[in-house]
């Protein structure tokens, strides 16, 4: 099935847009999933035309278009709690303002409806990104979280994303949230209940990301299979995981990425233990047909070798057809 191969510039953010888009050009991508940071693209800026036309003009210099935009970093922190130095790490001095949390909270919404109105203006459908959670400091479950603490944290996820949801409806454009620890929906059953708390909305999917689920022991596969109808989007990264031998641990023990004590790590797509070609078939069993973005993060390869290399991987999978008659049809003698 022909599905276009994207770039996600998240991991490129250091360098200017113009680079990014002339790299990837190069390669053949076939476009960017743009990231909302850097000077790739500024969603406060979404009223500006000629900013808009700015943009899509670098990509059509570069051969390249534009179907998905992402705004992880301040999804982030819409509903995370506490709200500390990590947050002023990776969010705008617009955004973290005098870093009161709750304002913080509030300013990063209002950044993710503006990213809304922005993909409308690029004539994008999907927008990216991660929620952010008031209740995954509860996840070893010690002290004790009662169950109305867990209620709560739906709760609040329901109560921040409605209002902005509200208006990626109004301008028709869907929000695909990365299933992944540190979110509201980081597995499969709080994946059902993140959905279940937002009412099942229209504008509510999912990007499906493999490399979160292979180290939790989450079959990505059935996971396509069972979540059909939400997956709005697919990141191409892969997962190395290095457990077993007694002594790496799956929380990986506060260590830096590629320290061989690590019970896992990102790694370039196909060099990992994501089940690429099972993967491919389920999406042609699925019927989807929107990008396939490589994410690239691997700390053990350089990105300008990674990400060309990747391209070439996930290009041959999406290739495969599915077969237009059944293998056994030519046993018929009549």
């Amino acid at each position: 099935m022909t599905r276009p191969i994207t770039l996600f510039t998240g991991q490129w953010a250091d360098l200017p847009f113009e680079e990014v888009a002339r790299l990837a050009g190069e390669w053949g991508y076939d476009g960017l999933e743009i990231a909302c940071w850097g000077d790739h693209l500024d969603p406060w800026r979404w009223d500006d035309e000629a900013y808009v036309q700015d943009k899509l003009a670098v990509l059509e210099r570069n051969g390249l278009k534009v179907w998905t935009i992402s705004n992880h970093l301040k999804g982030q922190v819409v509903c995370d709690d506490p709200i500390d130095q990590r947050h002023r790490d990776i969010v705008s001095d617009r955004v973290w303002g005098d870093g009161d949390p709750e304002g913080v909270r509030q300013r990063a919404a209002e950044e993710l409806k503006n990213t809304a109105r922005l993909a409308a203006k690029l004539g994008v459908k999907t927008v990216t990104g991660f929620t952010g959670s008031s209740i995954w400091k509860y996840v070893a479950m010690f002290p004790p979280a009662t169950a109305a603490m867990v209620d709560a944290g739906y709760q609040d996820f329901a109560d921040r994303w409605n209002p902005i949801l509200d208006v990626f409806d109004e301008v028709g454009v869907r929000f695909a949230h990365e299933v992944h620890p540190s979110e509201i929906a980081y597995d499969y059953w709080t994946t059902k209940r993140a959905l279940e708390a937002i009412g099942h909305r229209a504008a509510f999917g999912l990007n499906w990301d493999p490399s979160h689920m292979v180290w939790q022991d989450i079959d990505p596969v059935a996971f396509l299979w069972d979540f059909q109808d939400k997956i709005f989007h697919v990141h191409c990264k892969d997962t190395k995981k290095r457990l077993g031998n007694g002594r790496n641990g799956r929380l990986s023990s506060h260590l830096p990425w590629a320290d061989p004590r690590r019970g896992w790590d990102f790694i370039s797509t196909g060099h990992g233990d994501v089940p690429w070609e099972d993967a491919f078939r389920m999406l042609n069993a699925i019927g989807y047909d929107g990008p396939l973005s490589v994410e690239w993060e691997d700390a053990g390869m350089d990105r300008l070798v990674g990400a060309p290399e990747a391209l070439g991987f996930v290009r041959k999978l999406s290739s495969y057809e599915p077969s237009g008659a059944a293998f056994d049809a030519a046993f018929s003698q009549r």
